[in-house]
């Protein structure tokens, strides 16, 4: 009795989650109320509050429980002979950083509506913007670490370096759909494939871009 009732606790939690999340993506996050989530997951305003002490704790959530797992493959994708973020930046070569940025952009559909919302909630809970910034951050380092392994560029610059070719990236990854800009997603890879390469990579590397 003790399990069924951990079961259907545990299921009704992510029915709310399930239901915010659909809600978020349809209506935004500010505009989504406790009880347009609780009616979705067809339960009441009294139960969501049984599990989540605001809309804000349901955004902890998701990004805890669905976001970091994806955000960390995106840097280091568990089973790819590419290796990681790190890995790319330190052999400093178009075709490592190019690949990276291809795999990145590969699994970029299913981070980016938890990235979004996330980002909007951090607009009316900046006491969310620790927890929304932690994967930038945390992106940024592995390219300060990649360049600290190849001992490239002063070593003052490398995190900002990795804070400009990351902010780039995210910048498009939000904003682009193929097309957008008149470019399509292979020509838009190159491009910052070269942008990445002025910014990171070994200027001993001679191999030609695309």
């Amino acid at each position: 009795m003790a399990n069924l009732r951990a079961a259907q606790k545990a299921m009704t939690r992510q029915l709310l989650l399930d239901a915010a999340m659909d809600r978020f993506v349809a209506s935004g996050y500010a505009a989504t109320t406790i009880d347009e989530i609780a009616s979705a997951a067809g339960t009441t305003r009294v139960t969501f509050y049984a599990y989540f002490r605001s809309k804000s704790e349901v955004i902890k959530a998701l990004i805890t429980e669905r976001l970091e797992d994806d955000l960390a493959q995106l840097r280091s994708p568990k089973g790819s002979s590419l290796g990681g973020l790190a890995d790319a930046v330190a052999a400093g070569t178009r075709e490592q950083l190019g690949a990276w940025i291809r795999q990145a952009m590969a699994r970029w559909p299913g981070v980016r509506p938890i990235v979004t919302i996330a980002r909007a909630a951090q607009a009316v809970d900046p006491d969310l913007t620790h927890i929304v910034d932690a994967w930038t951050d945390e992106t940024i380092e592995d390219v300060s670490a990649g360049l600290d392994k190849a001992d490239r560029f002063d070593a003052d610059s490398r995190r900002l370096r990795g804070a400009l070719a990351v902010a780039q990236l995210d910048y498009l990854f939000q904003r682009w759909a193929d097309g957008f800009w008149g470019v399509e997603q292979d020509r838009m890879c190159d491009l910052v494939t070269e942008s990445w390469f002025q910014l990171l990579g070994d200027p001993d590397q001679t191999s030609p871009s695309r």
